[in-house]
């Protein structure tokens, strides 16, 4: 198999990569483990001192655990049994306090490590009025996306290299024009096919629609796979952290069936 990276922008949170003498079947193994597990810190439990918002607790709660939190994987572990929350290698407590008139946002959580910090400031949590006021301590852990949609690292996807063959086409402006000239310019009076841009958009059949025929949109076997990071992991380590997984489930499977014998 050969990889040969596309797009690794660090400042989008994005990585591609074209996957050569591979399968949708390797692809899909990849994409499956980066989502369902790749472990990610997310807030778990709220414990409320203070709510006269409009919101109820359960709502507020809702809110904070879904604002995706930067995670070192190094500093800690998944909780494995219940008596472990209460280890500093697990969670990590985040609190909160706010006095209305004000918008409360992800960047007035105070997070116990530093390390451990929202991915963005500016989430919005909860309009407070005059007179009202929000207090509160969460508890943030590592989970699997397995386990809940809040722990998922980032949004993988992957498809196939397109192929495009052009024929002869009465109206290239018109299709360079309706695929916002991403992939087709003219050149010399003549419809080509813009390389650089070829492997991040998808046309999905629309240059085929509007060419009426003309131009002819396949593929061949090799697979471009992509990754954008919601933020909590950088996309190389999702791919390194989703690859170790792998062999720890591989050594298990060797294990249950050597003893299997």
């Amino acid at each position: 198999m050969e990889i040969r990276v596309i797009e690794n922008s660090k400042d989008k949170g994005k990585l591609s990569f074209l996957l050569k003498d591979s399968s949708a079947v390797f692809a899909n193994t990849l994409r499956r483990l980066i989502t369902d597990e790749v472990p990610v810190m997310a807030i778990e439990e709220v414990e409320f001192r203070d709510n006269s918002s409009i919101l109820y607790d359960e709502m507020v709660a809702h809110r904070l655990g879904l604002i995706p939190l930067k995670t070192d994987l190094k500093s800690y572990k998944l909780v494995e049994k219940p008596e472990d929350r209460e280890s500093l290698k697990c969670i990590v407590k985040l609190v909160l306090k706010a006095k209305g008139p004000c918008t409360v946002y992800s960047g007035d959580l105070k997070s116990k490590d530093p390390e451990i910090v929202p991915v963005d400031k500016g989430f919005p949590i909860v309009k407070l009025l005059k007179g009202q006021s929000l207090e509160l301590e969460a508890t943030a852990l590592l989970g699997r996306g397995k386990e809940h949609t809040k722990f998922n690292p980032g949004h993988v996807y992957y498809r196939y290299k397109p192929v495009i063959e052009i024929g002869s086409v009465r109206n290239p402006e018109e299709v360079v024009d309706k695929t916002h000239g991403t992939v087709f310019a003219i050149k010399g009076g003549k419809l080509e096919v813009v390389k650089d841009n070829l492997f991040s958009v998808d046309l999905a059949g629309a240059a085929e629609e509007i060419s009426q025929g003309a131009i002819k949109e396949g593929h061949d076997s090799d697979i471009i796979f992509t990754i954008e990071s919601w933020g909590q992991l950088s996309c190389k380590e999702m791919v390194l952290r989703a690859l170790d997984e792998f062999d720890a489930m591989l050594d298990e499977l060797s294990e249950k069936v050597k003893s299997a014998q």
